[in-house]
């Protein structure tokens, strides 16, 4: 009898640079409680995992149910990561490094725990529940401080071997174009992320060029927000329009190249500047991406938003956590029904 007949219910716990959420899902990933605390990763990673954990005890405390009746957890963390040993190797806006936090928490809750990076967490949250439910193959592509990427294939996360992959965000757009934090020029990221943007924003603001966004924000680069850019564009700053235009434009290329390398049916973009600006974002992204996709390809794919917003990660990270005890359960019994007879 598999864990989901059995009732068990499942953990999908988020850790972000500055809050972390947990959530928990009955067997059928309805919610029944969910806690957020701010992560203080200054703090150390020691204190830090214990943090996670309490959190995680609030939030079951919440529901009245014991560590028994728990399928696993799962844990949408940021990275690199070791998949395989469950090993934050480092997370930089924490300032952590070596991190086993799988160990920690199976020790603290007698349960499988799962971790997997955010954006795929995110990814496989709206292949399972949201924008892409249904997709053969999903590409996710999430715009914030840098670009995030994912990808669901056949049901699975795309990940390397022991690591996490799709980083959309390094692919190279422009090859003389800006420095990235990565050490090399021309990424997505340096080009179409939100502190790209902010950056390119800022600095219209100090020609004097949009003036509403300079009466807001001043010169503060850590006030851009997505919804300030919004409010600008809205009270009539032009240039800020056409600085969310071509970094829209640029995420299409990489769309478009992704098209061509995949074919997904699903591309969702998600996180907060597409959220605040859909319909801006959606129309730039998908002209540019056709320009540049196989003439066979411009009808076999759709570019959509994501719909679950905060949820998608701590719901794709419960989800993979049941999906892959699921199919550790399965590979076991099989290996126990096909065990020579002694």
């Amino acid at each position: 009898m598999s864990n989901e007949e059995q009732g068990k219910c499942w953990i999908g716990f988020d850790l972000g640079g500055t809050k972390m959420l947990s959530q928990v899902f009955d067997a059928k990933f309805y919610p029944l409680s969910r806690r957020r605390a701010k992560t203080n990763g200054y703090e150390g990673a020691t204190a830090g995992l214990e943090r996670i954990a309490d959190l995680i005890r609030s939030t079951l405390d919440e529901t009245k149910l014991s560590k028994g009746e728990l399928g696993g957890i799962g844990v949408g963390c940021p990275g690199p990561l070791d998949l395989n040993d469950g090993v934050i190797i480092e997370a930089p806006n924490l300032g952590w490094k070596e991190v086993r936090i799988r160990e920690y928490l199976e020790k603290a809750f007698d349960c499988p725990v799962i971790i997997m990076n955010d954006v795929d967490a995110g990814v496989y949250g709206e292949f399972r529940f949201g924008a892409a439910r249904g997709a053969r193959c999903v590409v996710g592509v999430f715009p914030g401080t840098g670009i995030g990427g994912g990808c669901v294939y056949e049901g699975r996360v795309l990940r390397g071997k022991t690591g996490s992959c799709f980083e959309v965000g390094h692919m190279q757009i422009a090859p003389d174009g800006p420095l990235c934090g990565c050490g090399r020029r021309g990424c997505l990221e340096a080009v179409a992320s939100r502190l790209a943007i902010s950056s390119a924003a800022i600095q219209a603001a100090y020609r004097g060029d949009a003036p509403h966004l300079l009466k807001e924000v001043g010169m503060d680069l850590s006030k851009v927000r997505s919804k300030a850019l919004l409010r600008s564009i809205q009270a009539g700053d032009k240039v800020i329009e056409e600085i969310i235009k071509n970094a829209a434009r640029s995420i299409g290329i990489a769309v478009g190249n992704l098209v061509n390398l995949l074919l997904p049916d699903t591309i969702v973009l998600g996180g907060g500047l597409v959220e605040a600006m859909p319909d801006l974002f959606l129309e730039n992204v998908r002209k540019a991406a056709a320009k540049r996709v196989m003439p066979s390809f411009v009808n076999a794919y759709q570019v959509v938003d994501a719909r679950l917003g905060d949820e998608a990660t701590v719901m794709g990270a419960a989800a993979w956590a049941n999906y892959s005890v699921e199919h550790l359960n399965a590979r076991k019994n099989e290996s126990l029904t096909c065990a020579p007879n002694e």
